[in-house]
């Protein structure tokens, strides 16, 4: 039995948890969401918990068990409190703002670069950090990514866009000759 797969997951006061056909529908304060489930999977609702269960015991539907359990967790998680992720820009000049909806990056380049939210992501930014929010944790991770790889950060001086907390390993520069400087 997968250990995440087996654990019920809590539903929280406002939020309700519908199974319709294979169709997860998590409705909270903050949204909806659904899920299409997998024919080896099933999902039920009990008064406050969802279980999930798998119908077969091969590796495939073991490695959806615990899959289906995250994101149903992750949604609920999303409609009542939301999911965020920070992005912080490093390097001389370097700079975020809002042009209505969109997000406009000067990140080194001779132009900037503009990129625009999916559906239900919220963009904005202080100082020199990008917050990407929104209740589907999927797409908050995706776009994340997305304006990471506009500039990712580079190993010898660690400029670039990077996730808040990630550490960037330094490379030690061109080393010079003794013989050759003599």
């Amino acid at each position: 039995m997968s250990k995440i797969g087996k654990q019920p997951v809590q539903i929280p006061q406002g939020v309700t948890v519908k199974v319709e056909d294979s169709t997860v529908n998590v409705t909270g304060p903050k949204g909806n969401i659904s899920f299409a489930i997998r024919p080896e999977i099933t999902v039920s609702v009990d008064d406050q918990t969802v279980k999930v269960a798998r119908k077969a015991e091969n590796k495939f539907s073991k490695s959806l068990h615990g899959l289906t359990r995250s994101v149903i967790a992750n949604m609920i998680k999303g409609v009542t409190d939301g999911h965020q992720k920070i992005l912080e820009l490093v390097g001389v000049g370097y700079k975020a703002a809002k042009q209505g909806n969109d997000l406009v990056l000067n990140v080194g380049y001779s132009h900037s670069v503009v990129i625009m939210p999916q559906d239900g992501i919220d963009l904005d930014t202080k100082e020199n950090k990008i917050i990407v929010s929104g209740i589907d944790k999927i797409k908050v991770g995706e776009m994340a990514a997305k304006i990471r790889r506009v500039r990712p950060p580079e190993p010898y001086k660690g400029k670039g866009i990077r996730y808040s907390g990630e550490i960037v390993r330094k490379k030690a520069g061109k080393a010079v000759k003794a013989a050759g400087a003599a």
